[in-house]
């Protein structure tokens, strides 16, 4: 059972699974398959399951697994920028966005480390060399100026330590950009 709820662009999934039972696939919002001991899967506005988590109240007794996506509700523009609150190129990002009416998905170095699979993207169209601030205080701290590392292993350390990321790090569907590219954003936003 899907049920999906309209005014949110950003929902929240919850599979409802006896013990041991959690989806096999989530894609983009659409369920693949799930396994026989989950009984129920549901869209929910991230409000609502913030209120359930932070009441911690159970839903019958059984275990609820979250998954957050990125929804695309059509018409509606939505961009995901990492980084931290205190940066000031982060701040101009999310200001940039907000004062457009874009919906941003903000996700803070603070509290969650980007995936290795997050930064790959980036990687992918600017090279792993782009990502890094070699002017950052964190990469001065950890002596890494004559580091010679691989493509991989500056991955795996920039995601164990992303205040070494140039900041923001912007995504708009299938499209991204790394530092300040105001330029690129208002070609996205058509304006």
């Amino acid at each position: 059972m899907l049920l999906k709820l309209p005014g949110r662009s950003a929902t929240v999934l919850v599979a409802l699974a006896a013990t041991g039972g959690t989806p096999s696939a989530i894609s983009a919002g659409k369920v693949r398959s799930v396994p026989p001991p989950a009984t129920a899967l549901i869209a929910l506005p991230t409000a609502v399951i913030a209120a359930m988590v932070s009441s911690e109240v159970g839903v019958v007794g059984m275990p609820a697994v979250i998954y957050t996506t990125m929804s695309t509700v059509p018409g509606l523009k939505e961009v995901q920028i990492f980084g931290t609150k205190k940066h000031s190129d982060t701040r101009k990002a999310e200001r940039f966005f907000k004062e457009r009416n874009v919906r941003v998905h903000f996700v803070d170095f603070a509290i969650r480390s980007p995936a290795r699979g997050e930064l790959q993207r980036f990687a992918q169209k600017f090279g792993v060399e782009a990502l890094i601030d070699r002017q950052s205080r964190r990469f001065q701290e950890l002596g890494l100026g004559p580091a010679r590392y691989g493509e991989e292993r500056w991955l795996e350390l920039l995601s164990d330590e992303p205040l070494l990321l140039v900041q923001p790090l912007v995504r708009y569907q299938q499209q991204v950009t790394v530092g300040l590219a105001d330029k690129t954003w208002k070609e996205w936003m058509g304006r």
